[in-house]
C-alpha cells in the first residue's frame, strides 16, 4: 500500500524569511555606517582647514614692540614676527595709516615694509636681503606724508591733536593694529 499523504514542511519558510530580514538588517546597518563615516569624514576636514586658517593668521602676524618718531613725517615702528611664523619677505608685510586731519577729513597712507629700510635692533641687515625671521626683532621707518598730501605724520597728529592708526598686514596671515597718539613730535618720542 502506498501513502500519497502530502506533508508540509512549514520550518524551510520560517528559514528563508529569516535570512531576508536578516540580509535587509545588515544593508541597514552598511548604509548607516557608511552616512556616519562620510559624515565624520567631512567634519575632520572642516576642522583641520579652520585650524590650518587659524594657525596661518596667528603665525602669520607681526608684533608691534613700539613706535617713536623718526621725523617730521616718519614713524620707527620696532616690530617682530610672531611665535611660529616662517620668514616673511619685507614685501608681504604690508601697512597702513589712517586719520582725521583735525577737520572731519579721513586721511590714508599705505604701503609695505620694502618702502624702508628694516633692520635687526643691533644695527646689522636682514640676514637675507628683504626677509625678516620670526624671533628677531627689527625696526623699519615708515612714511606717513603720502604724494597725494594725506598727512599723518608726527607733526600734523600733533599739531591737530589727534590719533592715527597703524595696520600691519601680512600677505596671507593676519593683520595686528595700534593706536599712534603723538603728545611729543621730537626725534625719539614714544607714540604707542
Amino acid at each position: 500500500m502506498q501513502n500519497n499523504n502530502e506533508n508540509k514542511d512549514n520550518l524551510a519558510a520560517i528559514g528563508i524569511g529569516a535570512m531576508i530580514v536578516f540580509i535587509a538588517l545588515i544593508l541597514v546597518a552598511a548604509v548607516a555606517a557608511a552616512v556616519i563615516i562620510q559624515t565624520a569624514e567631512k567634519l575632520q576636514q572642516n576642522a583641520q582647514s579652520t585650524g590650518d586658517d587659524t594657525t596661518d593668521e596667528m603665525s602669520g602676524k607681526v608684533t608691534i614692540m613700539n613706535v617713536f618718531v623718526h621725523d617730521a613725517d616718519n614713524y620707527m615702528v620696532y616690530f617682530r614676527l610672531s611665535a611660529g611664523s616662517d620668514d616673511t619677505a619685507d614685501d608681504d608685510i604690508l601697512w597702513q595709516v589712517s586719520c582725521d586731519d583735525g577737520a572731519g577729513n579721513m586721511q590714508y597712507i599705505a604701503g609695505d615694509f620694502q618702502d624702508g629700510t628694516i633692520t635687526r635692533l643691533d644695527g646689522t641687515a636682514l640676514a637675507t636681503a628683504g626677509t625678516a625671521a620670526a624671533g628677531v626683532g627689527y625696526r623699519v621707518d615708515i612714511n606717513a606724508l603720502a604724494l597725494s598730501g594725506d598727512d599723518c605724520g608726527p607733526d600734523a597728529m600733533f599739531t591737530a591733536d589727534e590719533r592715527a592708526t597703524l595696520y600691519l598686514h601680512v600677505v596671507g596671515g593676519g593683520t595686528t593694529y595700534d593706536v599712534l597718539k603723538v603728545n611729543d613730535n621730537t626725534l625719539g618720542a614714544v607714540v604707542v
